[in-house]
């Protein structure tokens, strides 16, 4: 089940646009920190150059977006849910919440000057889904 509705999180009134899927969410949680997996699920991001392989508060960086490198840094990495700036604005945060043991919901967080870019974290959340259900059912 896709939804797209504003919530209360810890970075104020966002618009989240979440995902069930049927995968556990440590599976969920470890594509989102891989930052060599960012261009498989990004419809925008086609390269990753960053201090970290797994994402951590303070790992920075660069992305490669149509036509231009912008870089990045991660504010805050907890709790299977981080959040960064890129170009040095406030952009979405990511979040894995657990339903069951092979159930999550995965979230992005839109600042709500961010209302746009709701159809490119929808179609991230559909690549998302893909790989994950793929990976999961390949032993």
């Amino acid at each position: 089940m896709t939804r797209l509705q504003f919530a209360s999180t810890p970075d104020g009134r966002r618009l989240e646009a979440s995902h069930v899927l049927a995968v556990p969410p440590a599976a969920a949680w470890e594509l989102l920190v891989d930052t060599r997996r960012w261009p498989e699920w990004s419809p925008l991001i086609s390269g990753v150059d960053a201090t970290d392989a797994r994402v951590r508060a303070g790992t920075t960086g660069r992305m490669r977006i149509p036509g231009v490198w912008l870089p990045f840094e991660v504010t805050d990495c907890t709790d299977r849910r981080w959040t960064w700036r890129v170009a040095r604005i406030s952009a979405t945060g990511h979040r894995v919440d657990e339903l069951a043991a092979d159930r999550c919901r995965v979230v992005f967080e839109l600042p709500p000057s961010g209302a746009g870019y709701a159809p490119v974290c929808l179609r991230a959340l559909e690549r998302i889904e893909s790989l994950l259900e793929d990976e999961v059912e390949t032993p």
